[in-house]
């Protein structure tokens, strides 16, 4: 199996420990997304891989094409009794701008989309909450209504090995990252149920 560069001791693929959660999510390029969950308290493990597409097993290449319909994705492994599925989403929302349509910065093309899928209607909900809140924290500073896919995960694809941690000390520490957020924080409801 193979292991997390990071979290040396934790698999990237499961079976995961009983109680974990997992989420899905597209914010542009996957390397510099994987990297701000794995340094999320409460993350357990991540990976990166492909999803939201039609083509199954797709490579790196054939997603950047355009032909898949894939996205290039992040699966976050997450504690609950650490940090809720709200948590997890406002970290998602305020790490990549969801107002962009195809692209994230100068990466342009439907696989660098925003993209929230959910596993169950709990975190449809959640996710649906969490985008109209964000939103209206958007348009009070000028930005556009929020474009991000959100749809029901179907089969999530792991990326190639060498793209797993990409910009982790051990393989690619100054690597490419071309995420940024809008610097608008996520309000989050104090209380809500965590539905994770």
């Amino acid at each position: 199996m193979l292991k997390h560069a990071v979290f040396t001791d934790r698999p990237i693929a499961p079976p995961f420990p009983e109680g974990l959660r997992t989420a899905v999510f597209g914010m542009g390029c996957f390397w510099g997304a994987e990297r701000l969950f794995w340094q999320t308290p409460g993350v357990w493990t991540t990976a990166v891989g492909y999803a939201g597409g039609h083509t199954p097993n797709p490579s790196y290449e054939h997603v950047c094409s355009g032909a898949t319909g894939h996205a290039e994705v992040v699966l976050v492994v997450f504690d609950p009794e650490v940090i809720s599925y709200e948590g997890v989403l406002k970290v998602f929302w305020e790490g990549h701008d969801p107002t962009q349509g195809n692209r994230q910065g100068g990466d342009i093309g439907t696989q660098y989309r925003s993209s929230a899928y959910y596993a169950d209607d709990a975190q449809r909900a959640a996710i649906e909450q969490t985008r109209a809140s964000y939103e209206a924290a958007l348009a009070g500073d000028g930005y556009g209504k929020i474009t991000t896919e959100v749809a029901p995960l179907g089969e999530f694809y792991y990326a190639e090995d060498y793209h797993q941690q990409y910009l982790s000390d051990a393989k690619n520490p100054n690597g490419y990252c071309g995420l940024g957020g809008t610097g608008v924080s996520c309000p989050i409801g104090l209380g809500v149920t965590n539905p994770g």
